[in-house]
């Protein structure tokens, strides 16, 4: 298998050289202002959520529409059957989404259900749900398979806000060929040839109580497919061989955390990291931000929030020597981390306490972070010092994570709107776009196209 980890650097702070690591495996055109890839062999277009990276750059997008509604830079738009919040992932020409397709159940089925629950407030539950990986030809928008990958007949309740397929799916292209890993949490995992649709091998691991169903998103390192399992009665961080889907790696999370089983649970997604010339995995779990060694899990170092912090759901960025991340629901801060070089340990720089985001990730282009909490404010912060450069309303309800492509940013909300914002200290808006439908999963970017989910459809926009 051709695979390779080349690292992109970000900005050199002190001594401490961090890089994002991206799994190079194909050709991908380089650019944007903070994420580059050198030298990559067969990298896929997107072949994760938030892009090659992890960080939400679309370094391979040029030329893209800034303007499009129902009718206007539509290609085409193809209904997507059942539910999903996951991201689309790209390669050879074709896109993989994940979708739960639900059965009915009566209203006296529903209260039998959750009345088995302590607290079942904001909790929906369906009857038997499939959960699907659907493949759909880029240029056309046609299905090309639509793959029943697990099937539970009696699954948990999730939140009203989540699916039973929000987790976003993997591609991994390698000289045999390419391979799609989907992600379903406590629901299973799954391995597909991604140009037949065979289904390569499933693994569902021991029952964790997700409380509000899966969220986060695995992440792939050389031959482990590494995840959290954040639950409110179980926290650790795994990996499964991806040749066989068997647990390569298990460790537990060290940091001391609340004796309330409701506030242990986390729903992140990893980032691997380069440190020093050294691959790091940083995780955020209920109450710390964890560094691992991604090739057998053994924990590098931890650094406590210092405020309660579970239900963790926006992924980490890095630059500037630090990792920035949310402590998500309750008392949501934005921190900036400094990463350890040799001996030395973590810290905290800096705090941003007000219009905190607990469901989308934030986002860093050059010396600026850009948030948009969940109520639809944007807000800007230095990355260096955490001064905030602006705070105003977008309006709606966000979950969405904001993109980087082609020098805007862009991030819808769940009434269907997408808003463009020029990058850097001041606010403005470019332009404000509206689909039919929510808009819960992050678009993608690749060549002149966006590619977005709402709860409906998939579409491809383009300057036309």
């Amino acid at each position: 298998m051709l695979s390779r980890f080349l690292g992109v650097t970000m900005r050199q702070t002190g001594r401490a050289v961090v890089r994002l690591v991206v799994l190079a495996v194909g050709l991908l055109p380089c650019g944007g202002a903070d994420v580059g890839v050198v030298g990559a062999e067969a990298l896929p277009a997107w072949n994760q959520w938030r892009g090659p990276g992890g960080q939400g750059h679309a370094t391979a997008a040029q030329d893209l529409p800034r303007t499009w509604s129902e009718t206007d830079n539509v290609v085409w738009k193809t209904p997507i059957e059942g539910k999903g919040w996951s991201s689309p992932v790209l390669a050879d020409g074709r896109l993989w989404l994940t979708t739960a397709v639900e059965s009915p159940i009566t209203e006296g089925e529903k209260q039998e259900r959750l009345a088995k629950v302590e607290n079942s407030d904001g909790l929906q539950v369906s009857g038997p749900v499939s959960l699907r990986a659907v493949c759909l030809e880029a240029e056309t928008g046609k299905v090309l398979h639509d793959v029943e990958l697990l099937r539970q007949s009696e699954p948990d309740p999730i939140h009203s806000l989540n699916s039973y397929a929000s987790p976003s799916p993997i591609l991994e292209v390698t000289l045999e060929g390419t391979r799609l890993y989907c992600h379903f949490g406590a629901n299973g995992t799954a391995c597909v040839d991604a140009a037949t649709g065979n289904i390569l091998w499933t693994h569902v691991l021991q029952k964790i109580r997700h409380e509000n169903g899966a969220g986060g998103t695995p992440v792939l390192f050389e031959n482990r497919l590494i995840f959290d399992c954040d639950g409110s009665d179980q926290q650790y961080i795994v990996a499964l061989d991806t040749g066989s889907g068997a647990v390569a790696w298990k460790t537990e999370r060290s940091g001391e955390r609340n004796p309330e089983p409701q506030l242990k649970k986390a729903y992140g997604t990893p980032l691997l990291a380069e440190i020093d010339g050294r691959t790091v995995l940083l995780s955020t779990g209920a109450d710390w931000l964890y560094a691992y060694d991604p090739a057998d899990g053994r924990e590098l170092w931890k650094q406590a929030y210092g405020v309660l912090g579970f239900s963790v759901v926006p992924r980490p960025i890095v630059g500037h020597g630090m990792a920035y991340i949310s402590t998500s629901f309750m008392q949501p801060e934005l921190l900036a981390v400094k990463l350890p070089s040799g001996s030395a340990l973590p810290e905290i720089v800096w705090r941003v306490k007000k219009s905190v985001p607990n469901i989308p990730s934030p986002l860093l282009v050059g010396d600026e972070i850009l948030m948009v909490s969940d109520k639809g404010v944007a807000t800007c912060v230095d990355a260096h010092s955490g001064d905030v450069h602006f705070s105003e309303r977008l309006g709606g309800n966000f979950c969405s994570s904001p993109l980087f492509a082609d020098g805007w940013i862009y991030v819808g909300n769940r009434e269907g709107e997408t808003f463009v914002l020029a990058p850097g200290e001041e606010f403005r808006v470019e332009a404000t776009n509206h689909l039919d439908g929510e808009i819960m999963a992050t678009p993608i970017a690749v060549g002149g196209a966006i590619f977005l989910r709402t709860d409906k459809a998939l579409y491809r926009i383009e300057q036309r």
